[in-house]
C-alpha cells in the first residue's frame, strides 16, 4: 500500500496554536471523563466494597482503622480510601463520588504522559502520547471503575514518568532533585495506595534498565538519603499507628496479603502465565500495530551508546518487568496490568512522531503502519457485529432481556467506530486532524460499550433492592447476612451486615473480633425465633429463603430482586 500520509508534508499548528489545542481538548476531555462517572450503579464487588469501607470511615470518624461491615479490614492501604470519604463528606454520597479518585488518577496520568513526552521529546509527542492514553480502552474503563488498581497505577506511573524528567535534567542540577524528589514521593504514595508494590516494582526495573543499557550511573543520582527519608516521612506514620493497635495488622498485611497472595494460590485468582497478553492486546487494541516500530525505536536507542541516559528503554524495560512480574505471581487479576499502560503510550507516540517526521528506518518507510491501524480496527468493528448474538444469548433466564439490550447499545458502539475509522480515513493528509478524530472515536467507542453494561450491572447492583428497603430499615435495626455477603447493598442502604455463618474476606476481621458475628446458621434461626417482637431484618439468596420457608421460620418479604431477598420479623409495622 502506498505511504501517503508519510508521503504527505505534515501541517502542524504553530507552537502557540498547539498549545491552545492542548488545554482545548483537555479540558473538554475532562468533562466528558469525569462527568460521566455516576452514569452506571455500582456493582460488585470492588466498587461497591471501597465505597462502603469508605463511607464507614467517614460515619464513624476513625480515619486510621478501615472496616468493613463494622469488622477490621487490613487487605489494603487507606489512601484511596481517605480521598473517597473525603468526596462523601465534601459531596455527599453517590456513585460519581466513590468513583471519582479512579477518575481523577486516570485523568492526571494522561496529563502527566502529555507533559513528560513533551518535555523529552517535543509538543507534538507529546499530545500524541497523551491521545493514545486517552484513547486506550482499558484505561477509559478503568478511570471509571471504582478500584484501587487505577491509584496504584497513576502513582507508580507517575514515579516512571518523574524518573525520566529527573534522569533526563542536567546531574547535581537543583531540577534533577526536584523531580527525583518527587519520584520517591510517588513511589511512597504507591505503598500507601496498594502496598509494597509501589517500592518493590520500580525498583526491580531500575535493576533491569541498569543491566539492559549496562549504565548504572542512574544510581549516583538517585538522592539516596534524601530520597528515603522523604519516603519514610510519608509512608511510616500509617503503619506505625495501625500496628501499635493492632499488632496482628503486621503478619496479616506483609506476609499473607503480600508473600502469601503472590507465591500461592490461596486468594483463588490463579491463571496461565500468558493471562496478561491477551488482555494487554484487547486493552491496547486500537494502537497494537505500533507497538512492534515502538519497539524498535527503543532497541535502536539501546544501541546509541553516545546516549548517556536512554528514555525508551527505561519505559521498554518498566513493561516488560512489570508483565513479567505479575505472570509469574499466582495472583492475577486484569487490574494488576494498568501500570504498564502510560510507558506503552510514551513509547507509541514518540515512535508515531518518528513516522511523522521521516525517521525510521528505509524498511519501514514503505510501510503506513497508521493507516493499516485504521483499516484493522474498522475491519474488526466489521466483525463484531457478527458476535452480538453470543452477547444477547449471555446470562440466566431473568438476565435476557437485559443482556438484550446491551446488545443494542455495543451495535451502537460498534456503528460509531465504524464511522469514526472511516473520518480518520478521510482526514488522513492531516495527520493531527485524523489522529484526534481516531482517539476521539475509542473514547466514545469504549465509554459507551462500558457505561452501556448499566443495562446488565444494574442488575448485579443492589440499589434498587436498598431503595425499597431503606426507608424501613432503621439506624438501630440489625441487618444480617445470613449465607452471603453482599458488596453492593449496604453502602447503599448505609447499613453494614452482621454475618451469619459466612466469613470469606471477612475472616481475618471477624477472627479479630469473633463477637460481631453468628458463627452457626442455627443460632440465629433460634435468636430469630426468641425475640418476635424486635425489629431485625436479613439479606439472603432466593435459595437459602426457599430453605428457610420450608422450616417454617417466621418471615416476611420486605424487598427481593432476582440476586437477593431482604426479609422482617412477620406482624411488625416496618
Amino acid at each position: 500500500m502506498r505511504s501517503s500520509l508519510l508521503q504527505t508534508q505534515t501541517s502542524w499548528s504553530s507552537p502557540k496554536s498547539i498549545r491552545f489545542q492542548h488545554l482545548f481538548w483537555f479540558i473538554l476531555l475532562s468533562v466528558i471523563w469525569l462527568g460521566t462517572l455516576g452514569w452506571r450503579d455500582l456493582i460488585p464487588s470492588d466498587e461497591g466494597r471501597y465505597a462502603e469501607i469508605a463511607r464507614e470511615m467517614l460515619v464513624s470518624g476513625n480515619w486510621l482503622v478501615p472496616r468493613y461491615n463494622g469488622y477490621l479490614y487490613f487487605e489494603k492501604p487507606p489512601l484511596q480510601l481517605w480521598a473517597t470519604a473525603a468526596a462523601f463528606k465534601i459531596f455527599g454520597l453517590g456513585e460519581w463520588q466513590a468513583r471519582l479518585w479512579s477518575g481523577l488518577c486516570s485523568l492526571f496520568g494522561i496529563a502527566l504522559v502529555w507533559y513528560t513526552t513533551s518535555r523529552l521529546w517535543g509538543e507534538r509527542a507529546g499530545i500524541l502520547a497523551g491521545m493514545i492514553l486517552a484513547s486506550t480502552p482499558i484505561w477509559v474503563i478503568g478511570g471509571h471503575f471504582n478500584s484501587l488498581d487505577m491509584g496504584v497505577a497513576f502513582f507508580m506511573s507517575g514515579a516512571l514518568c518523574c524518573l525520566l524528567l529527573g534522569l533526563h535534567a542536567p546531574s547535581k542540577s537543583r531540577t534533577e532533585l526536584i523531580w527525583l524528589l518527587l519520584c520517591w514521593s510517588m513511589m511512597a504514595l504507591s505503598v500507601l495506595s496498594k502496598g509494597l508494590i509501589g517500592i518493590v516494582v520500580p525498583g526491580l526495573v531500575l535493576v533491569m534498565y541498569s543491566l539492559f543499557t549496562w549504565d548504572w550511573s542512574s544510581w549516583r543520582r538517585m538522592h539516596w538519603l534524601s530520597g528515603l527519608f522523604l519516603f519514610f516521612a510519608i509512608t511510616l506514620p500509617w503503619f506505625v499507628l495501625i500496628i501499635e493497635q493492632h499488632p496482628s495488622f503486621y503478619q496479616f498485611f506483609f506476609i499473607h496479603e503480600h508473600f502469601e497472595r503472590f507465591t500461592t494460590n490461596e486468594h483463588q485468582r490463579t491463571a496461565s502465565w500468558y493471562f496478561f497478553l491477551p488482555l494487554l492486546a484487547v486493552g491496547f487494541l486500537p494502537w497494537l500495530l505500533n507497538v512492534a516500530q515502538a519497539v524498535q525505536l527503543a532497541f535502536q536507542e539501546q544501541r546509541h551508546h553516545a546516549l548517556t541516559f536512554k528514555p525508551l528503554c527505561l519505559c521498554l524495560v518498566w513493561i516488560v518487568t512489570i508483565t513479567a512480574f505479575f505472570s509469574i505471581s499466582q495472583s492475577k487479576l486484569p487490574g494488576y496490568i494498568f501500570p504498564v499502560i502510560p510507558p506503552l503510550a510514551i513509547l507509541v507516540g514518540v515512535s508515531i512522531q518518528h513516522l511523522f517526521d521521516k525517521k525510521l528506518s528505509p524498511q519501514l518507510r514503505s510501510v503506513n503502519v497508521w493507516l493499516w491501524q485504521i483499516l484493522v480496527l474498522a475491519g474488526l468493528f466489521c466483525i463484531g457485529f457478527f458476535f452480538l448474538p453470543n452477547i444477547r444469548n449471555t446470562g440466566e433466564v431473568y438476565e435476557k432481556l437485559h443482556y438484550a439490550h446491551y446488545t443494542r447499545i455495543v451495535s451502537v458502539a460498534l456503528s460509531i467506530g465504524l464511522l469514526g475509522c472511516v473520518l480518520a480515513w478521510y482526514l488522513r493528509r492531516k495527520p493531527l486532524a485524523s489522529l484526534l478524530t481516531y482517539a476521539s472515536t475509542i473514547i466514545i467507542v469504549a465509554l459507551t460499550a462500558g457505561l452501556g453494561h448499566e443495562a446488565v450491572g444494574g442488575l448485579l447492583s443492589g440499589k434498587a433492592l436498598a431503595q425499597q428497603t431503606k426507608a424501613l430499615i432503621h439506624e438501630a435495626d440489625p441487618l444480617y447476612g445470613v449465607g452471603m455477603l453482599d458488596h453492593t447493598v449496604p453502602f447503599y442502604l448505609e447499613h453494614p451486615l452482621i454475618m451469619v455463618q459466612f466469613q470469606d474476606e471477612l475472616a481475618f476481621g471477624i477472627s479479630q473480633e469473633p463477637q460481631r458475628w453468628i458463627a452457626h446458621e442455627d443460632d440465629w434461626v433460634n435468636l430469630w425465633k426468641e425475640s418476635p417482637h424486635t425489629r431485625a431484618f436479613a439479606m439472603m439468596t432466593p435459595k437459602k429463603y426457599s430453605e428457610l420457608f420450608e422450616q417454617g421460620l417466621p418471615m416476611e418479604i420486605i424487598a427481593q430482586d432476582p440476586i437477593r431477598i431482604v426479609i422482617g420479623k412477620p406482624g411488625l409495622n416496618h
